[in-house]
């Protein structure tokens, strides 16, 4: 009964693993079947020459290319807000934390993760309001406000990441190095850290996941159509994921639905890229220490 047992959940476990991966074989093909053809330079750039739009000598209004940008750059700066924020706070929960602050935290951070984007939105819309208000004419939506809602959207993936990944380390490596004299310090940033840092890679590629494919938020803070390339941190942009939303609610015809999943392959490219990047900063970063 038991050897049964066994074997069914193996079959089971199989069986699920299969699931999942035909549906991603699907659903990639389909993006492919319906939107391949339109890769080129013609969805990226419009009728603008390449070169000319990496130059920056002429703006593109009718491709993809500054929402590819936008996009780029929004990614980059939330989860280069949010990763300093998370490791620190996971850290803490995981070595100084006392059992009634930690179990408060936890819940809190829990709620914030399973918290509607559209929540975080509105309160980063209702943050642009307050701060146009005290710098009228001077600051409103913008990349920056986008990117620090989107910050604080993702924070708690990384923080409960971190946390989970230090408190599995075991206790016989924990001990190590403060037997031999390291501080605290020492001990967190030469041996846990470097210890679990693929474990706490996972939780900045959720971040940069969760980061990429959000609407509702940017959508509140700073995103528009024909924004064009971002000129700083205080201008509006333009973001594939949003380009997509407002093809699909709005399209006339099937070429502009057809850019639409160009874009859709556009947006998986880039998280391909900065899943890709992530892991090869991981093992750079795990060869040094090991050496």
């Amino acid at each position: 009964m038991r050897k049964n047992l066994e074997q069914g959940l193996i079959l089971f476990s199989w069986a699920s693993c299969l699931l999942v991966l035909v549906t991603v074989l699907y659903i990639l093909g389909y993006l492919l079947h319906r939107g391949g053809g339109t890769i080129g330079s013609q969805l990226l750039f419009g009728d603008v020459m390449p070169l000319d739009a990496l130059l920056m000598r002429r703006q593109v209004f009718d491709g993809l290319f500054p929402a590819m940008i936008g996009t780029f750059a929004l990614v980059l700066l939330a989860v280069g807000i949010a990763i300093p924020v998370g490791l620190a706070a996971g850290i803490y929960m995981a070595e100084y934390a006392g059992k009634r602050s930690k179990q408060l935290l936890t819940v809190l951070f829990d709620v914030l993760a399973g918290l509607p984007s559209i929540v975080v939105g509105l309160a980063g819309f209702s943050l642009t309001i307050v701060l146009h208000r005290l710098l009228p004419g001077r600051l409103g939506p913008c990349l920056l406000v986008s990117a620090l809602a989107i910050s604080f959207l993702v924070l708690p993936y990384l923080i409960r990441s971190t946390q989970m990944a230090l408190e599995s380390v075991p206790f016989s490596l924990r001990r190590t190095a403060p037997a031999m004299g390291a501080t605290p310090l020492q001990n967190i940033f030469y041996v846990l850290l470097p210890n679990r840092l693929p474990d706490i890679l996972g939780g900045v590629i959720l971040a940069i996941g969760r980061a990429a494919e959000d609407t509702a938020v940017i959508m509140l803070t700073g995103v528009v159509v024909s924004a064009g390339l971002p000129r700083s941190l205080f201008e509006q942009f333009e973001a594939l994921p949003f380009f997509i939303y407002y093809i699909s609610s709005q399209y006339t015809d099937s070429v502009e639905l057809q850019m639409g999943f160009g874009a859709a392959i556009l947006l998986l490219t880039i998280c391909g890229i900065l899943f890709a990047s992530a892991t090869l900063i991981e093992q750079t970063i795990s060869w040094r220490v090991r050496r």
